[in-house]
């Protein structure tokens, strides 16, 4: 099936059918707004937990800046994922793998098995911490791989565990609430490659989607916009700042706060005239953390919105079904 890569080919002339979506489910771009202000927060200014307050509870995303990941490291980042979907066929077929238990895997699509249209997307799925036990598996080729992206992983958790703690505070809780609540996190990362594509406005590079994790960190391409998340109803592309990194609140963030702050829809589109490449890092609670909503944030008018459930409980429900299925959370409501 590693032949089913879209980046083994250089152009394609036209889009397979396998790719078309239904009339009421395409993207619908010109309606899309492409001017809107996203939440940017300096995260060296005084007042960082109002602001992640607001555009947690507002928006559910936002981009950070000054937040500690170093340029440089970035540039590296993003220069590695390129290499890697570069590299011949034959190279990326060692790591191909349909099986989303794999910890290691190259693949297309989101989860081909129960897919019945597919989406304009390859990647590479990592589990990266504790990186001792996850990097001897990785791909050696780029070189720098394992050098360049163990040390963002490093970076972005240590990011990870500071916003954390901001947004606890930010729900009135004791700083390291979540952090102690999630556990011993463990980590992913997809680095997601979505080539040109000859008739994105029929498709997706994945289409609308909450994480099913507590928090996701995402270094987007910095010269294409691609990102895409729904607000008061309407679509609003999430045009990439130079250095910045792109905040989502997944779905366990929104059942911790009781549904104060929402894991926000989010889609990919693609382009037709260029490629694009961004790194999604997703920090998960650790499988037996129990995720329930504080007493402190469960009151006479705002109840406990989802039973408590364990996150391995979630996450095989979530990979149980499709992105088009009903939201997830909705099957763990009280």
């Amino acid at each position: 099936m590693a032949a089913a890569l879209l980046s083994n080919v250089t152009d394609h002339a036209s889009l397979p059918s396998s790719y078309v979506r239904p009339e009421s489910q395409r993207p619908c771009l010109e309606e899309v707004i492409t001017n809107a202000n996203i939440p940017t927060i300096d995260l060296t200014s005084f007042d960082v937990v109002a602001q992640v307050a607001h555009a947690c509870s507002s928006n559910g995303f936002f981009q950070v800046v000054n937040h500690g990941v170093e340029v440089e490291l970035i540039r590296e980042m993003m220069e590695v994922a390129l290499e890697f979907f570069r590299l011949p066929a034959e190279e990326k077929a060692k790591h191909y793998s349909d099986d989303p238990a794999k910890k290691m895997r190259l693949s297309t699509s989101f989860n081909i098995k129960k897919e019945t249209v597919r989406n304009w997307r390859d990647y590479l799925r990592l589990h990266c911490y504790p990186l001792e036990e996850f990097v001897p598996a990785w791909p050696s080729n780029p070189p720098l791989f394992k050098e360049v992206v163990s040390t963002y992983c490093s970076e972005v958790r240590q990011l990870g565990m500071r916003l954390l703690r901001a947004i606890s505070l930010s729900l009135e809780l004791e700083e390291d609430y979540l952090v102690k609540v999630l556990g011993e996190q463990e980590q992913h990362m997809a680095i997601n490659h979505y080539p040109k594509c000859p008739e994105p406005e029929l498709t997706y590079g994945l289409q609308a989607h909450t994480d099913p994790n507590a928090l996701t960190i995402l270094l987007p391409d910095p010269t294409v916009a691609g990102l895409q998340v729904l607000k008061d109803g309407q679509w609003i592309a999430v045009n990439p700042q130079p250095n910045a990194l792109v905040i989502n609140i997944g779905d366990q963030l929104q059942a911790l706060s009781n549904g104060r702050y929402k894991s926000v829809q989010h889609r990919a589109v693609v382009n037709k005239d260029k490629s694009r490449t961004s790194v999604a890092s997703f920090l998960c609670p650790c499988n037996n953390a129990i995720i329930s909503p504080p007493e402190k944030l469960i009151t006479d008018g705002s109840p406990a919105m989802y039973r408590s459930y364990t996150y391995d409980e979630y996450y095989k429900k979530f990979w149980s079904k499709n992105l088009d299925d009903v939201h997830c959370l909705e099957l763990f409501k009280s």
